[in-house]
């Protein structure tokens, strides 16, 4: 089977290696967003596709479109037999979707149809799900909106974050897509159509999303704080009690605690026993092992109290 694979973050390299492995298939073409301005510097950077891409060897194209021109030149020069997309970025056109023999293979990482569009690991993380999982399904001219032809579920662990999530759906979805792969040689699937009453949608990130109140209860501040982890990262701002200035502080993942004191005002922080730190919620208390004040270093939760608390007035 000849293959267009469209794919350009790092959820779609895994994807891309469990395509390869299949004795089956001949990846004509790699279709990958252009390269953009990144860091600091605001150098250009390769997008994680390409690079993986050129590592296989094989042939790369960034259209900065998908218009006429570019679907013909894929069509004429490559003729895939089929499309594969993982996390591409751009909607593909009617008649890139239709002219290959096999049609186009999204693999989306969400039980369709809940979780539609670029964010379903975060925003399943944000609303507090007990179960995710990947879904391969045809693609059609909308939003994720195709019949399904595999799915398979995750539990989602109380310490998962977006990171940990992301690594185990793409994994999972490249498994998956493989398998579903075998059976349409086969001819042993059924497209599924999406019940499109039950289908909800994951609007990308924003930055002010890593935002936490703590005047919400410990677990929604918990689900916020994994879901934006590693990006954008949960933060809140604090007054130094030695220096009197406010600064942005970021909290990396950590546990619900015990029930708080009614007199604690959300948003204080405590030092436990052994070093422990500890911030009011509305509820109780969240426990916190790591965190990074505006310009330094992550720190430990003992050191923060150490720097951060302890220090005397100056």
């Amino acid at each position: 089977m000849r293959i267009g694979f469209f794919g350009t973050p790092p959820f779609a390299v895994r994807v891309l290696d469990h395509l390869l492995s299949w004795a089956q298939g001949d990846i004509a073409v790699v279709v990958t967003q252009p390269d953009r301005p990144a860091r600091r510097g605001r150098r250009m950077e390769p997008p994680a596709v390409k690079a993986q891409a050129g590592h296989y060897g094989l042939p790369v194209v960034q259209p900065e479109k998908l218009d006429e021109a570019a679907v013909q030149s894929l069509l004429e020069h490559y003729r895939p037999e089929a499309l594969i997309v993982a996390a591409y970025g751009l909607l593909l056109p009617a008649r890139l979707l239709q002219e290959p023999a096999y049609g186009a293979l999204n693999v989306h990482a969400s039980l369709l149809p809940q979780y539609r569009g670029a964010a379903p690991i975060q925003r399943a993380l944000l609303n507090g799900e007990r179960v995710t999982g990947v879904t391969i399904m045809q693609m059609e001219p909308g939003l994720d909106c195709g019949p399904i032809l595999q799915q398979r579920a995750l539990a989602i662990g109380i310490d998962d974050t977006a990171e940990t999530l992301h690594d185990q759906l793409a994994d999972m979805g490249g498994e998956l897509l493989v398998d579903t792969l075998e059976r349409i040689l086969s001819d042993e699937l059924v497209p599924l159509p999406q019940d499109e009453e039950r289908a909800s949608f994951a609007p990308k990130l924003r930055k002010t999303e890593g935002a936490i109140d703590w005047n919400e209860t410990a677990w929604t501040v918990h689900n916020r704080i994994r879901a934006v982890h590693p990006w954008p990262g949960g933060y809140f701002y604090w007054t130094r009690p030695d220096t009197g200035k406010r600064i942005r502080i970021r909290v990396f993942p950590g546990r619900i605690g015990p029930e708080k004191e009614e007199a604690t005002e959300p948003g204080t922080l405590l030092e436990g026993e052994g070093g422990k730190l500890r911030i009011a919620c509305q509820d109780r208390l969240y426990e916190v092992h790591t965190l990074q004040p505006e310009s330094a270093k992550p720190l430990t939760a003992e050191g923060f109290v150490r720097g951060y608390l302890k220090r005397e007035p100056s």
